[in-house]
């Protein structure tokens, strides 16, 4: 599997788009019907951030996007699809005239990391910008569904839609491991018909992702007989083992750094009820992610390491009790990449050519790492606009834009579409 530096560099190589490809574009934007639907997105601009607004103020944070799914499955019924919850709680919509074979999905996570306590947390400025947790992470990818679904319905002769997927994803934050696309790809019943993933997420257009950041996160608990400040002072400490495990683990990774590029993050530390009682357990959330398959198994393997050199130190020590330490696995992302000659890659490039877009790849973890991971042509995109302070109360995000995002991915969905094998 390329890493993303050789990959990008192969891909600069076959820049500027090829000449075939970018006629393809501008055949397929010529066309009246298409041609029109690529303005609708500007004169719909209204409607589009009024269903941006009302999709964000239903908090959706992980696990529990039941109620945000619903309602996004309601807004596609009423404009004309076949929507339904499957059993992962994904929200998956086709066209009435859908055909059997294989699909082009378009895809946006509903989860947030945080969510609004009330409605009125998120809000629409008379600037025009949005303020509110998950308004560009991943509202913008939500109303990007939303509009392509609505400009899709009105104007039917732009491209062949019966053959096209919109999924709205559950679990692609934090500890949801990416389970909805999971299903999606691997379980459910159009599993086997996926023939490229098209996924939104965020705002951004001048990034591509189609490297997929591999990922895995464990939860790792010290436990000991606990005791009294003093009268049990010496005692075996869970805290005092696993905040040595941390450090030393850090220290040690600083000063020999992994290679290809690679990242720690001690997230979640738990542990102890008040400051005079030694604590009985503590526990930590660590999160290990590398373009490199095998350094992240190295990483996991320093990190098992330093947590057990720490439980033995601090068992070494103490003169009374004992430390035992217990490490779970909560999650795996896999890796994978697109090829540089992929044909997904070079719709992405003549699209971009055209609009005048100048994006670089990169390397993340989205919901495409799923399809990535199995050989399925996938991408993640940004659904236009701008956006900052994703994960964070202050989150917010300015449509202006927004227009130019849809209308790269009406192109890029056409193309895909143009590229499924005939029956």
């Amino acid at each position: 599997m390329p890493g993303p530096f050789e990959l990008a560099s192969r891909m600069k190589a076959a820049a500027p788009a090829p000449a075939e490809d970018l006629s393809r574009v501008e055949r397929i934007a010529s066309r009246e019907a298409m041609a029109e639907l690529l303005g609708w997105f500007a004169r719909r601009r209204q409607w589009i951030d009024e269903q941006h607004l009302a999709l964000c103020r239903i908090p959706a944070p992980t696990f529990q996007e039941g109620p945000r799914a619903e309602a996004m499955a309601a807004l596609l019924a009423s404009l004309g699809w076949m929507a339904r919850i499957d059993r992962a709680g994904n929200v998956v919509a086709q066209r009435p005239e859908s055909k059997p074979g294989p699909v082009v999905a378009l895809t946006a996570h509903l989860d947030t990391v945080l969510a609004p306590r009330r409605p009125e947390d998120v809000r629409l400025q008379d600037s025009g910008i949005l303020l509110g947790p998950g308004v560009s992470d991943n509202g913008a990818g939500l109303a990007a569904l939303a509009a392509l679904a609505r400009a899709f319905a009105e104007l039917p002769a732009a491209l062949p839609s019966a053959q096209l997927l919109l999924a709205a994803n559950v679990c692609e934050e934090g500890e949801g491991n990416l389970s909805g696309m999971r299903y999606l790809c691997q379980q459910s019943t159009l599993a086997g018909r996926l023939h490229a993933c098209i996924v939104l997420d965020g705002p951004d257009v001048s990034h591509v992702t189609a490297h997929a950041l591999a990922c895995r996160r464990f939860e790792i608990t010290m436990t000991g007989p606990g005791g009294h400040s003093w009268s049990d002072r010496g005692m075996a400490n869970p805290v005092h083992a696993l905040a040595r495990a941390v450090a030393w683990f850090c220290e040690e990774r600083a000063a020999s750094p992994p290679d290809p590029a690679s990242s720690w993050n001690f997230g979640v530390i738990e542990g102890g009820a008040t400051v005079n009682a030694i604590p009985s357990s503590a526990r930590v959330k660590v999160d290990l992610r590398s373009q490199s398959a095998a350094a992240l198994d190295e990483l996991a393997a320093a990190l098992a390491d330093a947590f057990e050199r720490s439980a033995k130190a601090e068992n070494e020590q103490a003169r009374a009790g004992r430390v035992t330490l217990r490490m779970r696995e909560t999650g795996s992302r896999p890796g994978g990449a697109l090829l540089a000659d992929s044909p997904l890659l070079a719709a992405v490039r003549s699209v971009d050519a055209f609009l005048g877009i100048r994006a670089e790849l990169d390397c993340a973890s989205t919901d495409a790492n799923v399809p990535l991971s199995m050989g399925l042509p996938a991408v993640s995109i940004g659904a236009g606009g701008s956006g900052g302070g994703a994960h964070t109360p202050n989150e917010w995000y300015s449509p202006e834009g927004r227009d130019l995002g849809l209308r790269r991915i009406a192109l890029l969905a056409a193309l895909a579409l143009e590229s499924l094998p005939r029956p």
